[in-house]
């Protein structure tokens, strides 16, 4: 079945090129020209990848890409943007977004990253030989992003299922900040490993039977942490 990608982009031209160039590549394509029409439709249809501009009418970009992950969905984001500040593109990042490309921009370096996002995506669920994982108490399903303590479900941030997901996938193994870093975030500054903690704290609380004495992800002195191997 062809990869379905959400074009929403308020430039009624930008938005039918993309849109023929997309479908003339065998995708299948949707759209929309505002931010609250394209949060509806991301929410309520399943697709493969979002192209999603900055400067929206109604809802931003920015807004729409923090709802997105707010709902648990693991779709890759691609912003555009007319703008170039880097900080609209850290706020972007920092939010969700897997990758940006500032407007005008070269149509084969937008196709080749549509790819890249969409393989990487798909590698990330085949790199599990299943999509469901049982931990003690806790089950993880990867693919509809929904997880279970006791069998009661438990709420998740995005980020918090985007970490927990990326330890699953290198389960007993150890990594240091700097990986999840690079790997969840896409931060590459030591100035933010506090973040790691931070939402590694909060994982314990929510999944833990003992967040302070945690058995599920466990913390390797000196190295980093690691989700327990069995």
């Amino acid at each position: 079945m062809n990869e379905r990608i959400l074009i929403v982009e308020d430039e009624q031209a930008l938005r039918m090129t993309l849109t023929d160039r997309l479908r003339s590549e065998g995708y299948e394509v949707d759209s929309a020209p505002d931010g609250d029409r394209g949060l509806k439709k991301a929410a309520e249809e399943p697709f493969d990848l979002v192209v999603l501009d900055l400067m929206l009418p109604c809802r931003s970009g920015l807004d729409v890409c923090r709802e997105i992950r707010t709902a648990g969905m693991a779709l890759p984001v691609l912003m555009l943007t007319a703008r170039n500040q880097t900080v609209d593109k850290v706020i972007g990042l920092k939010i969700g977004a897997d990758d940006y490309l500032s407007k005008p921009f070269d149509t084969l370096e937008l196709m080749a990253r549509i790819e890249a996002l969409i393989r990487r995506s798909r590698i990330n669920l085949q790199d599990t030989s299943s999509n469901i994982h049982t931990i003690g108490e806790v089950c993880i399903d990867l693919r509809s992003t929904t997880v279970r303590r006791q069998g009661e479900p438990v709420q998740l941030s995005a980020r918090e299922f985007q970490l927990l997901r990326y330890f699953v996938q290198h389960r007993g193994k150890t990594l240091s900040r700097a990986e999840i870093l690079k790997d969840v975030w896409g931060y590459r500054a030591e100035t933010f490993t506090r973040t790691v903690d931070v939402h590694v704290a909060s994982l314990r609380r929510k999944l833990e039977s003992d967040a302070k004495q945690p058995s599920l992800i466990l913390t390797v002195l000196g190295l980093g942490y690691k989700l327990r191997p069995n």
